[in-house]
């Protein structure tokens, strides 16, 4: 019998474009998605997608305990327009005790400040899905990629005519 996989508990703070995507895709992946946002039109518009759906500021430590995010496996600090919120958010994740903690953030001051409070991952996506982007649009021969880190990459590209059916071997380094 093969074991089921354990279900894991992600917190999304903040239900705008971006935390909104990433809360629905580890819903999708079968995950216990907490959702927060103070504001109450995006709560009540992702209630029946996540497993819960919480007005709550986040700003308030007491409050992040109380709707469950000291129990998550990994947390996203995912707003971007209230810097100040953003890093007391972070922070009350790591006096918390969540084990992973992700936030997004917007300017290099921001990053730092991310930084030193012990954020375990710092995420620019605007940044970097801009960069990934030009790599595309740059080179037509470009489909897609994905970094692996320090350097490697998964790249699918298009095989010029000229090149079909050549042997890599065959190709001058």
């Amino acid at each position: 019998m093969m074991a089921r996989k354990k279900q894991r508990v992600f917190g999304v703070i903040g239900l705008g474009n971006f935390g909104s995507t990433v809360a629905h895709e580890l819903a999708r992946f079968e995950n216990h998605v907490i959702g927060i946002d103070v504001n109450e039109t995006l709560v009540n518009a992702h209630m029946d997608h996540l497993a819960q759906a919480l007005i709550v500021d986040a700003r308030d430590e007491a409050a992040l305990r109380e709707a469950g995010l000291a129990e998550c496996d990994a947390a996203l600090v995912a707003m971007g327009s209230d810097i100040e919120a953003n890093i007391l958010a972070a922070m009350n994740l790591k006096l918390l005790g969540v084990p992973m903690v992700w936030a997004k953030a917007t300017t290099k001051t921001h990053h730092r400040i991310l930084s030193r409070i012990g954020v375990d991952r710092i995420i620019h996506p605007e940044v970097e899905v801009g960069q990934h982007i030009a790599q595309v649009l740059n080179n037509p021969l470009l489909r897609d990629y994905v970094s692996l880190g320090n350097g490697f990459h998964i790249v699918n590209f298009k095989v010029p005519e000229s090149l079909e059916g050549t042997k890599l071997a065959s190709l001058k380094h």
